[in-house]
């Protein structure tokens, strides 16, 4: 199975890193893009979360990077902290694991500017950071900007919309013209092709077949239940299941808190996650998410797009998302590295035509279930007796 990453051209240490994540055929959109990005082209790619884009950038990304050299040579810009420390994360991975000692560090707003200029002094090769932050260092001339060869832009459905454009222009200009630009999303609708053409030279567009698809190791239910009661029927849920890890996503971002707070006072060991939160205390959940501190976030969808986790069994629902891709971005925090998970909805009526949609959109099924007795069941078993 090796053979087909063989086939792409990657490096024999590269294959061993992969296999020592479990990771041995190349996904679609790994496949396609990875010859792409290895012969120095723009390139921008569209699939699916949880399809592999990431390593389908960083793969031929490690391939270009010529070590000995102490140069700034790539840049990798996110929109969030959590997604800027998963893509950090998974360049120490590949680098530990197969002996490239490529030096990488994250450059996060609101961060200590000074702790991060120290690190730049370090002369990493690679750099993943924040817009704004990467902007002003350079800015300020503490980051080296003309010796970038590649620069990535991931969820750039974000990052290059009407409130980020400008920032990602900044960075751009200051790069010399002779540099490779990779844009990267799970959706790419057609006004952020348009402005990444403008700043991209012939760019390859690769659209992933995956696109839009969850994967078939995630099971999805719903439960009726009447808003009032949706708190409390979370409780019993979660407390029944004793789930490791879960997340809990609710629509309206000022009840995060309020919602993580009743979680708590249950004894259920929770925090919550929403963009309002200061990186510190943000690095600091979700360190205690990966440690088993709390066994639960609730969260906003702006806060959990991109984070990345193995080992989340379950999603809540408690809210019904307002659009088929803000669920699919949900589901997609689960059944990660082909393990199995769970999203469970809590739907009113009036919110099930809602469900419905997004059933019919995903091409997926959502089965009716019952909480009955603390134990998830496909009907009353004494439903004639109670009728």
């Amino acid at each position: 199975m090796q053979e087909q990453f063989i086939s792409l051209g990657l490096d024999l240490s590269l294959i061993k890193a992969l296999k020592i994540e479990n990771i041995t055929i190349p996904t679609d959109v790994q496949t396609r893009a990875i010859p792409q990005i290895s012969s120095g082209i723009d390139v921008i790619m569209q699939s699916a979360t949880s399809t592999g884009k990431t390593l389908a950038y960083l793969l031929p990304l490690f391939e270009k990077i010529k070590v000995p050299s102490k140069e700034l040579q790539a840049i990798i810009i996110a929109p969030t902290h959590e997604l800027v420390i998963q893509i950090q994360r998974q360049i120490e991975s590949l680098s530990k694991n197969s002996q490239v000692s490529i030096l990488s560090f994250p450059i996060i707003g609101s961060a200590n500017i000074a702790r991060q200029i120290e690190n730049l002094k370090k002369k990493p090769q690679i750099v993943v950071g924040t817009p704004g932050r990467i902007l002003e260092l350079i800015q300020k001339k503490k980051m080296k900007a003309h010796t970038v060869q590649t620069v990535i832009i991931d969820e750039a459905d974000r990052l290059m919309d009407i409130n980020n454009i400008e920032v990602v222009q900044g960075i751009i200009k200051y790069l010399l013209k002779d540099r490779q630009l990779i844009i990267v999303s799970a959706t790419m609708p057609d006004a952020i092709i348009d402005a990444a053409k403008k700043i991209m030279r012939d760019p390859v567009l690769i659209k992933s077949e995956g696109q839009q698809r969850i994967p078939e190791q995630i099971y999805h239910i719903y439960l009726t239940t009447e808003q009032r009661d949706k708190i409390e029927t979370l409780i019993k849920l979660i407390k029944n299941i004793n789930p490791e890890k879960a997340i809990v996503f609710i629509n309206s971002v000022g009840q995060i808190d309020n919602l993580a707070g009743k979680l708590k006072y249950s004894r259920i060991k929770t925090e919550s996650l929403h963009g309002s939160i200061q990186k510190k205390d943000r690095k600091k959940v979700m360190d205690d998410f990966r440690s088993g501190k709390i066994n639960v976030l609730v969260a906003s969808d702006i806060a959990a797009r991109g984070l990345q986790m193995p080992g989340i069994p379950i999603v809540f629902n408690v809210d019904i998302p307002e659009n088929s891709n803000d669920y699919l971005h949900r589901a997609g925090r689960t059944g990660r590295n082909s393990q199995e998970g769970v999203v469970i909805s809590l739907v009113t009526d009036y919110e099930l035509q809602s469900l419905k949609k997004i059933e019919k959109d995903l091409k997926i099924h959502i089965e009716k279930k019952v909480y009955y007795k603390g134990r998830i069941i496909d009907d009353y078993p004494d439903y004639k007796k109670r009728s």
